[in-house]
């Protein structure tokens, strides 16, 4: 299996409280979220006293048909859409999780990386506890269910602070919804509202990972979930406290640089925003003479669109992506040089022949499909080509829910920055600065950003580094 030359957020959340069709604003939440995974979803419902789930393996839109979802009928939901890395990708860890327990039926679902999971697991394990898949979830549905609190918000709180890393949850009772975030807030949650309509008693709270999710289903967004809040969703209304004192904020950048939609709110900033403002901080720290921006679809589009504007220099779409690229192809027994680039990207020649190129992407992995790129921009007849990376080097991989590759094969962490040109085969290569990407980003007294995957400094002890894989399955 090839390794992806692409970094991978691993999952999404939606819940839904008090609507007649909870599963189907589950469903189509799940899908203004598919972008955050595409391995296997799943949704829990309740009627206020039975809990129905259904998961599989694919899409949303695969999983979920008009006869599954009649089987889920229901007035409050969750959903999760995961993306899983190498070596798990298997229903046993698709979620959300729904147990049975002395507390009741609980179900949960989650964004982010626990730390400590592995320690957590073989202390649950030597007191008997036995666990049913290998994702980290499980390790916080256990806590759950052992805690000595004698109510399911208290025995939630007391769970959530047995563990350190990055978890953004929603959960649900037969009768009640949970949201909750870490206590430096690593993965976005934000809460919105549909109003009520005829024939309803009260307003429709949800929560999703990304407020894109909101625009699909009519809610309005009502504010973030904050770092190390319990909000609880019941028939008497919405309720929060907070579980654990107060920790460093440190929200993931990367969601703003790659993951998250552009026409999302995420930690309260318009990613639209930070993204054109990268592509222009990039300009003024590493302009250079040139014809065309070209940005690589879709991940470098909106930061080219910045470079051009700020630059003066025309945006061009010179690499067109073919999006009906499936899992699986039929590859020509003569081998095609650049064949898995091509069967997704293709340049177009009439604007890129004897052009300067600005190539513009929001990062550079293993460097293996950057410099297939740049090799088929001149191909197609460019004269010169000026790589420009809308945030710094990737030098440390990501404990915190991202799907990071080891720091063997992050291509920055061994090479410097004209190796790395050298490598990929541009005329020039440049990388937007940290100091940038932060000011880009909007860091300051509203927010704070990790940058850890850029600096190798962890805002937590990784308590269990020798044992986390970061290519392999967590969320």
């Amino acid at each position: 299996m090839q390794i992806p030359d692409k970094f991978h957020d691993e999952c999404g959340v939606v819940a839904i409280f008090g609507h007649p069709e909870a599963e189907k604003l589950a469903y189509l939440g799940l899908h203004a979220l598919q972008h955050r995974g595409q391995e296997s979803a799943g949704i829990v419902t309740s009627d206020g006293l039975t809990a129905r789930a259904h998961k599989a393996m694919g899409s949303v839109a695969d999983i979920f048909t008009e006869e599954v979802l009649s089987k889920l009928g229901g007035t409050i939901a969750i959903g999760h859409t995961r993306y899983s890395t190498a070596g798990d990708s298997a229903l046993l860890n698709a979620q959300p999780i729904l147990v049975q327990s002395n507390k009741g039926a609980i179900a949960v679902a989650h964004n982010g990386n626990l730390v400590n999971a592995t320690t957590v697991r073989a202390r649950l394990e030597s007191q008997g506890s036995i666990f049913q898949t290998n994702s980290d979830t499980e390790v916080i549905v256990h806590l759950i269910a052992l805690s000595k609190e004698h109510t399911l918000p208290e025995a939630m709180a007391d769970a959530l602070r047995r563990v350190e890393g990055a978890f953004s949850l929603v959960m649900m009772s037969n009768d009640r919804i949970f949201a909750v975030r870490d206590p430096r807030g690593f993965r976005p949650l934000a809460m919105g509202r549909i109003p009520a309509v005829e024939g309803q008693k009260r307003d429709t709270i949800v929560f999703a990972s990304e407020t894109c999710a909101f625009d699909l289903i009519g809610a309005e967004y009502v504010r973030d979930v904050k770092p190390g809040e319990l909000i609880i969703v019941s028939a008497e209304g919405v309720s929060s406290r907070f579980y654990s004192t107060a920790a460093p904020q440190s929200s993931c950048i990367f969601e703003h640089v790659y993951f998250s939609r552009p026409d999302s709110l995420v930690f309260g900033r318009p990613v639209q925003t930070s993204r054109e403002e990268l592509g222009r901080q990039l300009a003024r720290e590493a302009g250079v003479e040139a014809d065309l921006v070209v940005p690589v679809p879709d991940s470098g589009v909106t930061a080219a669109v910045g470079y051009a504007a700020e630059s003066g220099i025309p945006f061009r779409f010179a690499l067109i992506r073919n999006h009906y690229v499936g899992r699986t192809f039929i590859e020509p027994s003569q081998k095609v040089r650049d064949f898995g680039v091509r069967l997704k990207l293709n340049p177009v020649r009439s604007l890129l022949e004897g052009k300067r190129v600005v190539l513009i992407d929001d990062s550079i992995v293993r460097g293996t499909t950057s410099r297939k790129i740049v090799r088929m921009i001149r191909n197609a007849g460019a004269k010169e080509v000026h790589m420009r990376i809308s945030c710094p080097p990737t030098i440390s991989p990501c404990y915190y829910g991202v799907d990071t590759p080891s720091r063997k094969q992050l291509i920055a962490a061994n090479k410097s920055v004209e190796e790395i040109r050298e490598y990929i085969g541009a005329d020039s290569l440049a990388y937007l600065s940290l100091e940038g990407l932060k000011r880009a980003c909007g860091e300051g007294e509203k927010i704070s950003y990790c940058s850890a995957c850029y600096t190798g400094k962890y805002p937590t002890d990784i308590v269990d580094i020798d044992e986390i894989q970061p290519a392999a399955v967590r969320r």
